[in-house]
């Protein structure tokens, strides 16, 4: 073992700077090593069996494991069991030739990035060496913790369980002579929405199985053994099965164990050379099976069975996180580095593979690395009501729109848990159909429709928030009492689109029915905290909650849209015949200052009314005319675009990778909410009222939702909240005196 010198020799690869140990020597290197198994001008190896393969695969599995604990022992910081557990996996499918890979675990971090960097696609954010690996793991603008949207060759962000499908799924239906494999952890699979979005999007796409989920089957989670530890393998092969999954490939480490390692899992780096190697080559034999299955048509799994933790610094759990003590001197980490020390040699080798297979760096050659290029829409059938005229439902109005977009964009997909009948567009469904292996006109469905509806927030958003992360339009409509079981991972997709090195159609969602339509129903349909959520969203810089006023508004609300980049535009609008108020123009306006004013008349003083929704007017409508009858002016003022009436300093905007910059100044926004008294109001949370609030000098307060109640009408459900006209105009009076 030997000691790196501050500057490679010439035997040591200038990539390998940083590199704290090597090895003399490695048994076999001289028998299987001796050239790549991907043989110039190829893109994987030729023969999964072939023992140079195995052993070369093996060494690239060793130096991911190398790598990992170099790079996060040197912050003491990091998670690297997880990954170290299934390193022969993801070797094996790169040597493959398969680099469109995802996870669904974001403690992999770290062995992703030392994938990127073996294969040189951290070369593009000017990562060269280890040395500069180690320097900027878990750094500003470097290697963040979780994966994002940031880091060259790697297709999709992971942080929260649960989310790793969608993302595979999504570019699976783009892209359908690629795999896309994705590692979803068993410690994770306890989470439901992995094997029920799975069951779903294969009922409605039974053609589309080139996603691959690897099972890494590791015996442990976070903190303690797995809930699925005591299965045995035959139950695990039943349970996958049991789920609609035609082909399961398991490869299971304690097969090939010859060291007698006493637990159902074993950690195959200490087995004998040989073993190694055969334990290697059963995997890349079982990964190719598996993929030519997937890309085949039949729905398959890959489960690699090893302990976790295996090849680094502890074994179980203990593996999974280090600590303040877990330092580049810690004994722990010093023998584990050692023991998997390469030499010079084959950590050339190994680059070599790796920047081969597949037909380069990850950074140049995976789906994510290129914008997508999108069906022209023609002209949208925009249909301008007049003002005063009868009332509209927007829902509807927009619902015609979106039929439109599907019809022009094939590609383009409507996902809605609840039904869009339900919500006012039923016109989705007639023009685009509900996708559906039952064919029937009178529910307008068909096994090739553009509606996906399975009956779940978290699988509708996430197939929407993925497609429009690979690159494709897409819609996701919700009831706004439910769609918060489907905001993290639209939250995940819009923070991983603010630091995309590409533009992709913005994630657009339509959230109908709102809280105030849903009297009957009672509190469980009334659920406006999702517009907190939303209200702090806003101040990441690329979040953009829409609030049209009328059936007009919501048409020029989502034209914008759909011209948008990068961004979370968030339309929330009511499916209740409402007033048509404003022109398109008006709203079009709206969008680029924030607000339009409604209503203005002039009195002994000057009352405002600053309004977030579309019902929730008709009170403060009714206000004005008590509070005019009585001498005062009034102007109403309805909050369209509240992330514009923010200042440029509130909202994180610049470091976006798309940005927006567009704030109302000082002087227009004095004459929207300059008077002698502001009151905001919104059917939702105050949240969405703080831009106004935060910049407003007039003595100011809020009218906003408390809690939900049974009721027969929405005003007596305004009435349970306090916002009434009588309420409003008697809190004007006071606060203008």
């Amino acid at each position: 073992m030997t000691a790196l010198t501050p500057n490679p020799t010439a035997t040591q690869p200038a990539f390998t700077a940083g590199i704290q140990y090597f090895s003399d020597t490695l048994p076999g290197f001289e028998t299987y090593g001796k050239t790549p198994a991907i043989a110039p001008g190829q893109t994987a190896i030729s023969d999964p069996s072939d023992q140079d393969a195995g052993y070369q695969t093996m060494l690239a599995a060793d130096a991911l494991r190398y790598l990992i604990l170099q790079m996060t022992a040197s912050k003491a910081s990091g998670h690297p069991g997880g990954f170290a557990s299934q390193a022969e996996a993801y070797a094996a499918f790169v040597m493959l030739g398969h680099k469109n890979i995802i996870t669904e675990v974001g403690h992999h971090a770290p062995g992703f990035y030392s994938a990127m960097f073996l294969d040189r696609s951290l070369e593009d954010m000017g990562i060269e060496t280890v040395q500069q690996l180690r320097d900027r793991f878990r750094e500003k603008h470097g290697l963040l913790g979780h994966l994002s949207g940031f880091i060259p060759g790697i297709l999709a962000p992971a942080g929260p369980l649960g989310q790793g499908q969608h993302f595979a799924m999504s570019a699976a239906l783009l892209h359908r002579d690629k795999l896309f494999p994705f590692t979803v952890g068993d410690g994770g699979l306890g989470e439901p929405y992995i094997m029920s979005a799975m069951a779903h999007f294969n009922t409605a796409f039974p053609g589309v199985t080139n996603f691959l989920p690897i099972l890494v089957w590791n015996g442990y989670s976070q903190e303690h053994h797995s809930m699925v530890s005591l299965k045995t393998n035959e139950q695990m092969i039943d349970y996958w099965k049991g789920n609609g999954f035609e082909n399961v490939i398991l490869v299971d480490a304690k097969d090939f164990d010859d060291r007698n390692q006493p637990s159902d899992y074993v950690d195959s780096t200490i087995f004998s050379l040989e073993q190694r190697i055969n334990f290697t080559n059963s995997v890349l034999v079982g990964a190719s099976e598996a993929a030519r299955s997937a890309l085949g048509g039949q729905l398959t799994v890959f489960i690699i069975k090893q302990l976790k933790g295996a090849g680094v610094h502890a074994k179980g759990s203990k593996s999974h996180n280090l600590y303040a003590q877990h330092t580049l001197d810690n004994e722990d980490i010093v023998t584990a580095l050692k023991t998997r020390a390469l030499t010079p040699e084959a950590w050339a080798l190994v680059r070599s593979n790796c920047e081969q297979a597949g037909g380069g760096p990850a950074s140049k050659t995976v789906v994510t690395e290129f914008t997508r290029e999108l069906p022209d829409l023609g002209q949208l059938p925009l249909e301008e009501y007049a003002v005063g005229g009868d009332a509209k439902v927007s829902t509807t109005a927009m619902g015609r729109l979106v039929g439109h977009v599907g019809q022009h964009d094939r590609a383009f997909l409507v996902t809605n848990a609840d039904g869009n009948e339900a919500s006012g567009i039923a016109n989705i469904n007639q023009a685009l159909k509900i996708i559906h292996p039952t064919e029937d006109s009178l529910y307008n469905q068909a096994p090739n429709g553009q509606v996906y509806e399975p009956l779940s927030e978290d699988a509708c958003a996430g197939l929407a928030a993925g497609l429009a992360l690979m690159g494709s339009r897409s819609l996701w409509c919700s009831y706004e009492s439910f769609a918060i079981n489907g905001v993290p991972i639209w939250q995940t997709v819009t923070q991983a689109m603010a630091e995309l090195r590409r533009p992709t159609p913005s994630t657009i969602t339509l959230f109908t029915a709102g809280a105030l339509e849903q009297g009957r129903n009672g509190w469980t349909h009334q659920r406006p905290e999702i517009e907190a959520y939303f209200a702090a969203m806003m101040r990441n810089g690329n979040v953009f909650p829409l609030f049209p006023t009328d059936a007009n508004g919501i048409q020029a609300c989502y034209e914008w849209a759909l011209t948008t980049k990068n961004k979370g535009v968030v339309i929330t609008a009511s499916k209740t015949p409402l007033p048509i108020r404003t022109t398109f123009e008006q709203t079009r306006q709206g969008i680029e200052q924030g607000a339009i004013v409604l209503h203005e008349s002039t009195g002994s003083k000057s009352i405002v009314f600053a309004v977030v929704g579309d019902m929730i007017l008709n009170p403060v409508f009714a206000a004005a005319s008590t509070l005019e009858s009585q001498g005062y002016g009034v102007r109403i003022v309805s909050i369209v675009n509240p992330r514009r009436l923010y200042r440029a300093s509130d909202v994180a905007w610049e470091i976006c990778s798309e940005p927006d910059g567009g704030f109302l100044d000082d002087a227009t926004f004095e004459t929207f909410f300059g008077g002698d008294a502001l009151i905001g109001v919104t059917g939702g949370a105050s949240g969405m009222l703080e831009p106004i609030m935060l910049r407003s000098a007039a003595k100011r307060d809020t009218f906003t939702w408390k809690r939900g109640e049974t009721t027969a009408t929405s005003g007596e459900l305004m009435a349970v909240n306090g916002i009434t006209a009588e309420g409003l105009a008697k809190r004007a009076i006071d606060l203008a005196k």
